[in-house]
């Protein structure tokens, strides 16, 4: 049927800030979705909170609003914009709770939208845990035996009637299984409980006996108007029940399933898709099956785009998202192209003729006191996925494709040295190093049987890993590089290992390796994700790497021709041509703002005539949809397959500044092989700033050369190589200091420490410093306020700041984790006017051309004055860009583009540097929730997931909707507990009667009360949990605190706080833990008492033309 005529403005909600459990998949979703219903001719109005996406471009949409994801925003925005429907299906959990609670609040029936996708009952009897037991019954589909219970009483019941442990605890209508998890103990079951309960919008939890040990399976279905239905994709996790599907390593399509087996959870699949009500659209369904007896029961389904959605449409090539959308407006799955193939209609089911293996990647050390074991409740932040051949292909691509130092499934270092108790417990408990405790295990003697036995994993996979282990032992293990024929070389390599493996267990360098391979004839092949497995022609080269046997050909005369093994690359561009490398797998500190940059990269190159090449390997993101770029590439951004690349597509530049760390990382070895012959037959250069360049900016003593000829400040410091000439530094420095290793994105390792003790401590347990790994040592700059700068730079010397970012939270404070102001609200004039000059000064002496991230320190000094302090310069893509884009109206990173490709500010029309029309305000999103035993207070660490954005006329307004959209309502009224360390008690004075004059009562420990009692406040004193009942907690945890504000200082004083601060976090009670927050949160309070409706802004008009 056609596309609905009666339908002309669709609304969409986007997810909001990356979080776990919900990340840059549903930029890629929805992303898609403007584009397939913009393309149909409708309106699309997309309200999401997340500035660093690609879909809150101002091109994406016809109106976008970056506003908090509540029901009362977005019934502002369907009074102002009046859409015909709501289209809740392609932002995660948050857009389709959303959707539930404005359709039966009577919002969506008043104004007269329709739920299109999928209907409110629909969405109800798939998330309620109660309605989809029951929906099951009905046709017969088995749920594992459970009980619904929505009080702690009814749990307990419910607990009784299973009997045994362990349990698993789901909460109904949440994301990543957030607040489950599994219980072993009447403990356990009561804590898990509670917090599921709390978790759940609707107060409901489903326990279910524990299926612990089955194997798990997911199927991507989609279904049309007219009752078609495909299955897009089997899933098979490697990991038994038990861990969430998030964070299990999982493989496409299902490998251990027999015909009939695969058959049933296919018939089952339509059956619960048509019963549910799902009319159009994709859903993920998920199934256990018991190993032991075959007995399927179906665990949940998810009536919307998921994580496992992106993961399916990139492994097929099958773009769910897009189809759904059309699906949503009428078509059906017979009348929809597939793109890739450019023949065969979506009702085609796709076939492919690979493997494909996802594998998360974890950021435990992040948060220090949270054990890093795997349950049902995801922890992880982001994911690889490689394509190969085999399994073993695959999985060794996408265990180097994470970029966790491994080059494969070990075999490129030493092998640990544990006993067997320690190997038993880490095959038993599930954690992010269980894979690589099966191949210690191996290696010492134990069976596949045996190490089945203890971690359940299917004895495929690990028949699969072991033959990984006898090719090792087999063509490796005390062989020289040249003792390898090509028979062997070949083996090796279609088996997934890398170069990097191969020399080192033959004790050579990676590049050693190469030559040898193509001495013998041996390079990769490229073959091509076209849906069907070869039956139809591609028309969309999207591309991955494999090793092949040469083809032999025969002739006329009966002999043989030796060809080279065939590749599916073709040459058919003419023009320049642009190779991207992109950010890798999602991680904190490198996430969705970088992936971004890559995207604006390929679009700002194609709008100029320059052919693309984008390598990536993050199933999540917008950068490896196939129509971001002319080609993909979905390839490890190792030295490897990067060069695999080059030597295919020969682009005449490549792009490192937009990746993040990960392609920093190898800007130096590539350029080095680039000066090689090999290199230089690519006729590839670098493009934009020089790696040298920017190696002088990380490099601490050649950057200290810099400053010290520009006569720009910087704050005491030293570089230490052992321990004892760290502790003579940092008494030279001064205490406090901060110190941290060299070479890191995101604060990794960073601390304040405060005195000899503390740093005694943090090189016995953060790092381990020797002469190849420095630590750097700063002098920390107390209270003073930190500043980002984000400028461009062109080829003849020209430099235009794009953004001018002023810190709440104080210097000391990761960046990432600060909020942060555009344009500066308490800067003088003085300041500004340094940081514009050093700025310029810099960019030049670094000769950048593109971007340069700039952070500096500003202290006022006894007698007022402001002093300035350069920290770092960065000369690429900053995780700021995408906001202060967002903020002025100006893509940066398009604009960088431009000018790596040899244009200058001039032709561009960038001159001067722009005036956001806003005030704007970037709020960081923590995932403390996630992670029990961790401490919430900020450091120089960072530890954000993602980011939400404010924007308004007035500060307060901008940083209360920030706040609002991070999911820390700030309240106004109640009460506020204080507790401040001793030298923060005089600047809390000024805050305290700000919110008595606001109406708030104050309550705070001992030694803060005395200290305001004696300003003359009214506080009410209350215990510290040792010093008796009722305390602190106790008050917190009955709902009679609205707001925390507590500023440890020292490793001691965080410590002694950090149980008040985790019972906040447990009842949602926002918390501030430095002076700069809680007076822009004051700030933010006066206005939404002054001004309780909050104002409201579409992109396209903030950014319109001034006429």
């Amino acid at each position: 049927m056609p596309r609905r005529t009666d339908l002309h403005r669709i609304l969409l909600l986007g997810s909001g800030p990356i979080v776990i459990g919900q990340a840059c998949e549903f930029d890629y979703s929805g992303t898609q979705a403007c584009k397939a219903l913009r393309a149909e001719g409708y309106q699309v109005i997309l309200v999401n909170s997340n500035p660093a996406s690609i879909m809150t471009d101002p091109e994406m949409a016809d109106r976008t609003y970056i506003e908090p994801l509540t029901p009362e925003v977005v019934t502002r925005v369907i009074e102002q914009e009046r859409p015909d429907a709501l289209l809740p299906t392609m932002g995660g959990q948050t857009a389709l709770n959303l959707a539930v609670t404005l359709a039966e609040s009577g919002v969506l029936e008043r104004h007269g939208v329709e739920l299109i996708g999928a209907d409110l009952q629909a969405i109800q009897k798939a998330e309620d845990r109660l309605l989809f037991k029951q929906a099951m019954e009905r046709i017969g589909v088995k749920v594992c035996p459970s009980g619904i219970a929505s009080t702690l009483e009814e749990a307990e019941a419910v607990g009784a009637a299973i009997g045994s442990f362990p349990r698993i605890i789901r909460p109904a209508f949440t994301l990543g299984g957030s607040g489950g998890g599994i219980a072993y103990n009447p403990e356990e079951y009561a804590a898990i409980c509670k917090s599921g309960l709390e978790a759940s919008p609707v107060s409901q939890i489903l326990i279910e006996q524990s299926l612990l040990g089955w194997k798990e399976f997911e199927l991507e279905v989609m279904r049309d108007l007219a009752d078609n239905v495909v299955i897009v994709c089997s899933i098979e996790n490697l990991d038994p029940m038990g861990v969430h599907t998030g964070d299990s390593i999982t493989v496409a399509p299902a490998q251990t399933l027999t015909d009939r087996e695969y058959q049933r959870l296919r018939d089952q699949s339509i059956a619960i898709i048509r019963e549910i009500g799902v009319a159009t659209g994709g859903s993920n369904i998920q199934f256990a099956i018991n190993p032991a007896n075959g007995d399927v029961v179906v665990i949940e389904m998810n009536p919307r785009v998921s994580r496992s959605s992106a993961l399916a449409s990139k492994a097929t090539g099958f773009p769910i998202a897009k189809i759904a959308a059309r699906l949503a407006v009428g078509y059906t799955l017979d009348e929809i192209l597939n793109d890739i193939t450019g023949k065969t209609p979506a009702c085609f089911e796709p076939t492919i003729d690979y493997v494909v293996t996802k594998i998360p990647r974890f950021a435990f050390e992040k948060f220090r006191g949270s054990p890093a074991v795997l349950t049902t409740s995801m922890k992880s932040v982001g994911e690889a996925m490689a394509i190969g051949r085999c399994f073993e292909e695959s999985f060794q691509k996408a265990m180097r494709s994470l970029e966790t130092g491994h080059a494969g499934w070990g075999g490129d270092r030493a092998e640990p040295d544990v006993s067997d108790s320690d190997i038993d417990r880490m095959l038993r408990t599930p954690s992010p190093e269980r894979i690589l405790f099966v191949r210690t295990a191996m290696l010492r003697g134990r069976s596949d049987q045996q190490i089945h036995r203890i971690s359940s994993i299917d004895p495929w996979f690990l028949a699969k890993l072991r033959r990984i282990l006898d090719a090792e032992a087999s063509f490796l293990k005390g062989r020289a590089l040249n003792d390898l024929n090509a028979k062997e070389l070949l083996s090796i390599k279609q088996l997934g290992f890398s170069d990097r493996q191969i020399a080192w267990q033959v004790g050579t360098d990676e590049l050693s390796v190469r030559s040898r391979r193509h001495a013998l004839g041996i390079r990769a092949v490229f073959k091509t994700v076209d849906t069907c497995a070869a039956e139809f022609a591609s028309t969309t080269p999207y591309h991955y790497s494999t090793y092949e046997r040469p083809l032999q050909r025969l002739n006329d005369d009966g002999s043989l021709t030796v060809l080279a093994a065939a590749t599916e690359v073709s040459h058919n561009s003419s023009g320049r041509k642009m190779m991207i490398l992109g950010g890798g797998p999602n991680r904190i500190g490198q996430g969705i703002e970088f992936d971004y940059c890559c995207c604006h990269a390929s679009f700002a190159a194609q709008e100029r005539g320059i052919t693309t090449v984008m390598v990536n390997s993050n199933p999540e993101t917008v950068s490896t949809d196939y129509d971001t770029s002319d080609s993909l590439y979905f390839e490890p951004l190792t030295l490897e397959d990067v060069l695999n690349v080059i030597e295919a597509e020969r682009p005449d530049g490549v792009v490192v500044q937009f990746g993040g760390q990960t392609p920093l990382k190898l800007a130096i070895p590539l350029l080095n092989w680039l000066k090689t012959p090999e290199g230089q037959a690519t006729g590839t250069s670098i493009w934009g700033t020089s790696p040298e360049s920017i190696d002088r900016a990380e490099d601490r003593e050649q950057f200290e050369a810099i400053l010290s000829e520009l006569e720009i400040r910087q704050p005491r410091h030293g570089l230490a190589r052992s321990e004892s000439e760290a502790r003579d530094i940092a008494a030279r420095v001064g205490y406090p200091v901060v110190v941290r290793p060299s070479y890191v994105l995101g604060g990794r390792a960073m601390e304040v420490v405060f005195d000899e003790q503390e740093l005694n401590r943090y090189m016995l347990e953060a790092v381990q410093v020797e002469p190849d790994h420095p630590v750097l040592i700063d002098q920390y700059l107390e209270n003073a306020v930190e500043v980002d700068v984000d400028a461009l730079c062109d080829r003849e010397g020209r430099v235009v700041i794009g953004g001018l970012m002023e810190h709440i939270e104080p210097a000391g404070i990761h960046s990432g984790d600060s909020a942060c102001c555009l344009p500066a609200v308490s800067l003088g004039t003085g300041a500004l006017s340094t940081i514009r000059e050093w700025s310029r000064d810099l960019a030049l002496a670094l000769k950048v051309q593109g971007l340069i991230n700039l952070q500096f320190a500003v202290q006022r000094d006894a007698d007022g004055h402001e002093i300035v302090y350069i920290i770092e310069a960065n000369p690429r893509a900053s995780r700021t860009v995408p906001f202060v884009a967002k903020a002025t109206g100006q893509p940066l990173a398009r604009i960088a583009t431009r000018l790596m490709a040899g244009e200058s500010l001039v032709e561009v029309g960038l001159e001067h540097e722009p005036i956001p029309p806003l005030q704007t305000i970037k709020e960081a999103v923590l995932p403390f929730r996630r992670f029990p035993g961790s401490d919430t207070v900020l450091g120089p660490e960072m530890r954000s997931t993602g980011e939400v954005m404010g924007s308004a006329d007035s500060f307060g307004m901008a940083y209360a909707k920030a706040e609002l959209g991070a999911g820390e309502a700030l309240p106004t009224d109640g009460t506020v507990f204080l507790s401040t360390h001793n030298r923060d008690k005089p600047a809390l004075i000024p805050v305290a009667e700000s919110l008595i004059d606001l109406g708030f009562e104050l309550m705070a420990t001992s030694g803060t009360a005395d200290a305001l009692k004696q300003a003359g406040l009214h506080v009410t004193s209350v215990l510290k949990v040792h010093e008796g009942r009722p305390n602190i907690e106790d008050l917190i945890r009955s709902n009679q605190v609205q707001l925390v504000i507590n500023t440890p200082i020292g490793r001691q004083a965080a410590h002694d706080d950090k149980y008040l601060r985790r019972a906040a976090l447990d009842y949602a009670v926002p918390t501030v833990t430095t002076l700069a927050g809680a007076r822009a949160a004051v700030e933010a309070i006066a206005t939404l008492q002054s001004q309780p409706m909050l104002s409201i802004n579409a992109l396209q008009d903030v950014h319109a033309p001034r006429g």
